[in-house]
């Protein structure tokens, strides 16, 4: 079944992205009326991103959200075989030379942002940017086929997938590598986690981006994803302004965390709302915990 459902969704994703945009209408409506899709978490983290919201406003966004949502899976769809000339021309790095400047010198630079916007096109157009290594690192998909069976499709024009677990497998400290790296999602285990405030909430948030950048040596610099009109993206690049050695505990994953924080009120209905983004509870030993967590951190990246 899996095979034949991937079969499937590659033959739809030659389909012309006019004529699957009106697919994506259809499942639009069916969205707002007939299969709302995870309701209840959508518009309770409207609700408690942007409490200032009224029960209405909150209505108009999430249905905003349910729009884009469903442009995302047809985007999703069409990444499968959309051509590099025609994600080139929908797709649009603004300004490469952030990147390329580290490059030129060897040096390994990490992208980091979160699901916003389109983060498949994303992926895939990574390679088509930059002449050096590129390297997309993420969680493995629960199911192993659908798993490799994407990554194959987002790796075919020279990026490298690497999951989390085994990714100095894949990078080589002797080139210069681009990293890219989704970490917005919810973490595993909230005592492993950097608790920060994030859209009016107490949040637990990713580390291992910013260790990862320690552990390496990687220079962080957020993506920042806008939705031009339907179907059209730009990325603009920002780096970080500052020493990585010289950086605190949480410092940088604060950093990217408030940036796109910024990028999410700025035009909230782009972000993956349906996400349970909050599920995880605040440990009862917060303070304890921070504290044990940066003398840990000091102690292996700090201490000279």
């Amino acid at each position: 079944m899996n095979r034949i459902g991937f079969g499937i969704l590659l033959l739809i994703s030659y389909l012309p992205l006019w004529f699957l945009f009106r697919i994506s209408d259809l499942f639009y409506l069916i969205l707002i009326s007939v299969f709302p899709y995870r309701k209840k978490v959508i518009e309770n983290n409207l609700r408690n991103s942007f409490p200032e919201l009224s029960n209405e406003e909150i209505r108009k966004f999430r249905n905003k959200f349910y729009r884009h949502f469903a442009d995302i899976v047809i985007e999703g769809i069409k990444n499968l075989t959309i051509s590099k000339n025609e994600l080139a021309k929908r797709f649009v790095l603004k300004n490469p030379t952030i990147v390329n400047e580290l490059t030129e010198k060897n040096q390994s630079v990490m992208l980091i942002s979160g699901h916003y916007g389109n983060w498949e096109w994303m992926i895939t157009s990574l390679a088509t940017w930059f002449d050096c290594k590129t390297v997309g690192i993420g969680m493995p998909l629960t199911n192993s086929f659908w798993d490799e069976a994407l990554n194959k499709r987002r790796s075919r024009f020279g990026l490298q997938v690497a999951h989390s677990g085994n990714y100095k497998v894949v990078i080589n400290r002797d080139e210069a590598n681009v990293i890219l790296v989704l970490s917005d999602q919810s973490p595993s285990n909230s005592e492993n986690a950097y608790w920060t405030e994030f859209l009016n909430q107490q949040t637990a948030v990713l580390f291992g981006a910013e260790f990862m950048m320690n552990d390496q040596k990687f220079i962080p610099v957020f993506f920042k994803t806008t939705k031009v009109k339907r179907g059209f993206y730009e990325v603009e690049l920002v780096p970080f302004e500052g020493e990585l050695n010289e950086t605190n505990y949480g410092e940088i994953t604060s950093w990217h965390t408030q940036l796109l924080e910024k990028t999410i009120k700025k035009q909230p209905e782009f972000w993956l709302w349906s996400h349970k983004r909050w599920k995880r509870e605040i440990p009862v030993n917060l303070d304890e915990l921070t504290k044990s967590q940066e003398a840990r951190f000091n102690k292996r990246f700090r201490t000279k």
